[in-house]
């Protein structure tokens, strides 16, 4: 998906900046980026590196000294190397973006008829935080261009531009993805993750909102404009994505994962011994389980947590493979001879959830119970970089349907429905499958309870295949004849 953070300060931005992006970091592995504006020189200093084979700090530690400023945002990236510098009518400018633009081709090709160029190429493709970029320059001011940006993008856009005097953030206009404002004596930041602000002084200031467009400078912020009432935030934050002390729209990671599984747990009625968590993001479930089941909560398994990433990054399934094996480490001491329940976020592949099983058996587990913090995933994600559904054939949920349905997906909709004959007989295949004595998910009205939100205020898309919004705001044709030339 990726992440950002900005800061603003009276002093020096450089060490807020590097720690405040690098705790995005969990959001994001193919590169990284920092720029910072330095007002006594009237000079920006970038720099870019590719982080699939290294970690943020690492990269970017030993440049510090050459970011000087008070301003400056910093990315973490799944899509394209960023941040993008621009020299436009609006003025000398640098922006990142957390986006999924679907429509790339269409729009780089109206561009370019209108004889303009693209100077950054991201493995021959066009940059897509660079096409924003140029489709921001088209307005008239800032707040015009972005406004252009939410026009004419399928899919979704949240960013930060670092201006002459300031930064401005941008959330998308559905809020598909969160931006959170912090603040401390002397400074302002904004950020994909409020995880970013406790440890650097910050505290919340506030959520920005979908479409809000805030102007943050170190004296204060101005809403340049006002937020949309519509909002379809990814539900998926609170399920894995989200750190577990961050908070979207005022409600905790953590709270919303605990109480999830709670109330699983309290209307669960098979006999086990213990409860355990897959961590990192099965742990939080996994204790509102064993609170609501009254049964103990056992560490079974650890996260070997300083070099394993999360296991869908790896783009060859033989590394995921690997990945999902190498990062967990299981304890024979607390699995031998015992009933265990097993808490997940979700299941995608099936890549983890298989290892997983065989490594509980080979150390003598005598029941394996898997209960999952989500609906079955049935539809890949059209609006934000969800890299493990890019394909919904990749997901282990459609592969059964078509079994089931003999090489059809017409039903698909039948199997959304908790409870139905189809949805039954889906979810016994895969337990069956993986060889677990018994598989549950999370119903999706559960999930919405804990999380807090209003149904219509959450993208289900994932889960159900809707979204309230998404055929009236994502199929209008915009007028894609662009104010190129004017």
């Amino acid at each position: 998906m990726g992440g950002f953070f900005g800061t603003v300060t009276r002093a020096e931005c450089a060490t807020d900046l590097f720690y405040g992006t690098d705790y995005n970091s969990h959001l994001g592995t193919k590169s990284g980026g920092m720029v910072t504006y330095n007002e006594k020189e009237g000079k920006f200093a970038r720099a870019i590196h590719n982080l699939e084979n290294g970690y943020f700090r690492s990269r970017f530690e030993d440049e510090l000294p050459k970011f000087k400023g008070s301003s400056g945002i910093g990315v973490i990236s799944d899509t394209d190397p960023q941040p993008i510098i621009f020299n436009s009518h609006l003025g000398r400018f640098s922006i990142v973006t957390v986006a999924k633009v679907n429509n790339m081709k269409e729009l780089e090709d109206l561009m370019l008829q209108a004889k303009h160029h693209f100077g950054e190429q991201n493995s021959g493709q066009t940059n897509q935080t660079e096409l924003i970029a140029m489709l921001i320059v088209q307005g008239k001011d800032f707040v015009d261009g972005i406004e252009n940006v939410y026009r004419h993008i399928k899919g979704s856009c949240s960013m930060l531009i670092l201006t002459e005097n300031g930064i401005i953030a941008a959330r998308d206009a559905l809020g598909r993805t969160p931006i959170v404002i912090g603040n401390k004596e002397g400074a302002y930041a904004a950020s994909s993750e409020s995880s970013s602000f406790p440890n650097l002084d910050y505290s919340i200031d506030r959520y920005v909102g979908p479409g809000e467009i805030l102007h943050i400078t170190a004296e204060g912020i101005t809403q340049l404009r006002k937020p949309n009432e519509e909002m379809q935030v990814c539900s998926f934050l609170w399920v894995y994505y989200g750190f577990p002390t961050s908070s979207y729209e005022g409600i905790n990671v953590e709270d919303a994962r605990f109480k999830s599984g709670l109330e699983m747990g309290k209307v669960d009625k098979n006999e086990i011994d213990c409860v355990c968590g897959i961590p990192d993001s099965g742990v939080g479930m996994a204790l509102g389980f064993s609170e609501g089941r009254g049964k103990p909560y056992h560490r079974a398994i650890s996260k070997y947590t300083p070099t394993w990433p999360r296991s869908f990054t790896p783009s060859r399934q033989e590394m995921r493979n690997l990945v999902a094996k190498m990062k967990l480490i299981p304890n024979h001491a607390m699995l031998d001879g015992k009933r265990l329940l097993f808490c997940d976020d979700s299941i995608v592949r099936g890549t983890q959830l298989r290892d997983n099983v065989k490594m509980l058996y080979e150390y003598g587990v005598k029941e394996a119970h898997v209960r999952i913090s989500c609906p079955p995933l049935l539809y890949a994600c059209p609006f934000i970089n969800f890299s493990i559904s890019k394909s919904e054939m990749e997901l282990i949920t459609r592969r059964v349907i078509q079994e089931l349905e003999g090489n059809s997906d017409k039903n698909v909709e039948a199997y959304t429905k908790t409870g139905s004959p189809e949805y039954e007989k889906m979810v016994e295949v895969i337990r069956d499958r993986f060889g677990l004595t018994s598989l549950k998910f999370n119903p999706l009205e559960t999930l919405v309870k804990s999380i807090g939100l209003p149904k219509c205020k959450l993208c289900t898309h994932c889960f159900d295949g809707s979204s309230c919004f998404y055929k009236e705001k994502q199929t209008q044709n915009h007028g894609l004849t662009l104010p190129f030339n004017e």
